[in-house]
């Protein structure tokens, strides 16, 4: 009998040949992009090289290890690590995993692999060896690349275990703190490593709250755009230092972070393991101006003891784009009195692209409810369950296509086609209302929704409530099984240290609130923490079958 990957693999030959090509854009909108500087046609290690021309000396990146490299030490030393890499059998259009820590090394891989003209698909650092495997497995990659340290822990043995476990025969690849390298290779010569489509230039994988990651394809031209756009939104320039304690495997630290610091040149601030106070004080000491970061990033920051030279929290910070995870208004509230020198906006986006922030013009009553307006170029519309458009102000399906939404999932045609409508739009599989002037009102995830006697209730509007109780560090609403309703509604709450909110206290409390009763829980679980994607997504599917057994 085959092993499950070897099955996934024997699958992914016949989805993905070697000579893949990817989806392209109708010729009228592509030649619209161009025109409106959208797609430059031009490589990321190109631009970069010519925005840091004549500042070569200035930094960087550095991280919360004390590490850092000038503009010109990162490229000698992504030289080198290109050799070393193409010395380990790495080259032109080989798909590359990289599951590696927020450090210069990280850096330093994909700016060889941009080098090599190499496909990078990076990961968050905390994924297991089988799904490395089965992303191996998926779309045919030369290598595994991880760190072979992270902090005291040795960490090298989960390239080796993840290529021991794939299928195909594969590159397992460790990076020292020297950044030299130690190579092994499982055996075997059945199947050979893919080569990518031509156009193919970064592979991210979704932090799925539901199942095994999708192998989502960008080109050079679909990430320029969301960098292009996302610079002249925010003013983004060499002189606005990026703050990234997102993972650089997930699609914020690598779009918001890693790319976008070689897009415009400035210097990219790393921490690889969360903690607010030391987030502050490096935000402070390089006078970082803008990051991205999850719900739970901006809740603990919130919560941290302000400096004691009482200068306001995030002083130099321009802007702070928080996603990944619904943002309670009470949060908006809190982090606006917190950090009164930042702006802070919701962002809505996806791996597979789209995006959509408020602006310095977006009223404040409007940026505090809603995740802002698209992205230049971003066609956003509501659908109903067949595709067909809705009216303005009604709720549905929101779907989305333009300039920086990806070009399929690698390995999974089918599964791409399918998330389509007729006119070329990405079904996202978020529900929201749209109103006239294009902002996004997020209410809630089609697969999240509770059925309670054939009723569909969003959790959006429960979670939001309970958020705001001074009991609660997070919340979480599921349904749980009811014989007579199929469904009944359950409050999922962290609480904040020493609190221990009680059910009767909650309904109290939503009472005041005024939320519609038909939105009330009807059982009450209290938990020490959320299962969370690398992006801080509450995985509601482990969630449920940790307190109900059922998925």
């Amino acid at each position: 009998m085959r092993s499950t990957n070897e099955k996934n693999a024997q699958a992914s030959n016949d989805r993905h040949p070697p000579e893949a090509t990817l989806n392209h854009t109708d010729s009228d909108r592509a030649a619209r992009y161009r025109s409106a500087g959208w797609w430059p046609d031009q490589p990321l290690l190109e631009r970069y090289r010519a925005v840091i021309r004549d500042a070569s000396d200035g930094l960087a990146v550095v991280d919360d290890a004390g590490r850092s490299l000038t503009h010109a030490g990162l490229l000698d030393a992504g030289h080198e690590m290109a050799r070393a890499l193409a010395d380990a059998g790495v080259g032109e259009r080989d798909i590359v995993v990289v599951a590696m820590p927020n450090r210069v090394a990280w850096q330093v891989v994909f700016v060889a692999l941009l080098e090599l003209a190499a496909v990078p698909m990076t990961i968050p650092v905390t994924t297991d060896a089988d799904t490395i495997a089965y992303l191996v497995d998926l779309v045919g990659a030369r290598a595994i690349v991880v760190a072979a340290q992270r902090g005291d822990a040795e960490t090298s043995a989960l390239g080796w275990d993840a290529a021991s476990r794939a299928a195909s025969p594969v590159a397992a690849i460790s990076v020292r703190d020297d950044l030299g390298l130690d190579v092994r290779t499982t055996p075997g010569t059945e199947r050979q490593p893919a080569r990518a489509p031509a156009e193919l230039d970064h592979v991210m994988t979704t932090s799925s709250t539901t199942g095994l990651p999708k192998a989502v394809m960008h080109t050079a031209n679909t990430l320029a755009a969301l960098n292009i756009t996302f610079a002249e939104r925010f003013g983004l320039d060499a002189s606005s230092p990026i703050l990234m304690a997102s993972p650089l495997g997930h699609s914020v630290g690598a779009i918001h972070g890693a790319r976008l610091a070689l897009h415009t040149g400035a210097p990219l601030v790393l921490l690889d393991r969360w903690e607010p106070t030391r987030a502050l004080a490096l935000a402070a000491e390089h006078r970082c101006a803008f990051t991205a970061a999850a719900t739970p990033f901006l809740k603990d920051l919130v919560d941290a003891p302000a400096a004691a030279r009482g200068e306001p929290k995030l002083a130099t910070l321009r802007w702070f784009l928080c996603g990944g995870a619904p943002v309670p208004p009470s949060l908006m509230d809190a982090a606006e009195a917190q950090f009164p020198q930042t702006e802070i906006t919701v962002l809505w986006g996806m791996t597979e692209g789209g995006l959509t922030t408020s602006t310095a013009q977006t009223p404040r009553d409007v940026r505090r409810v809603s995740a802002g307006i698209g992205l230049p170029g971003l066609e956003l519309a509501i659908v109903d369950p067949d595709g067909a458009r809705l009216a303005t102000g009604s709720s549905g399906e929101l779907v989305m296509r333009g300039p920086g939404v990806f070009v399929g999932y690698l390995g999974q045609e089918d599964l791409y086609r399918g998330s389509l409508t007729p006119e070329g739009f990405f079904r996202t599989g978020d529900l929201a209302q749209l109103d006239e002037a294009g902002y996004v009102r997020l209410t809630g995830r089609l697969k999240d929704l509770i059925i309670r006697g054939g009723v569909n209730i969003s959790p959006v509007p429960l979670e939001d409530a309970l958020a705001g109780h001074p009991a609660v560090r997070s919340a979480a609403v599921v349904g749980y099984p009811d014989e007579r309703l199929g469904e009944r509604i359950c409050a999922v709450v962290v609480p904040q240290d020493g609190a221990e909110p009680s059910f009767d206290e909650l309904i109290a409390w939503l009472e005041h609130s005024g939320l519609p009763r038909r939105l009330w829980p009807e059982r009450l679980e209290l938990v020490p923490a959320m299962p969370q994607t690398a992006a801080g997504k509450i995985r509601k599917v482990e969630l449920r079958r940790s307190l109900f057994g059922a998925g």
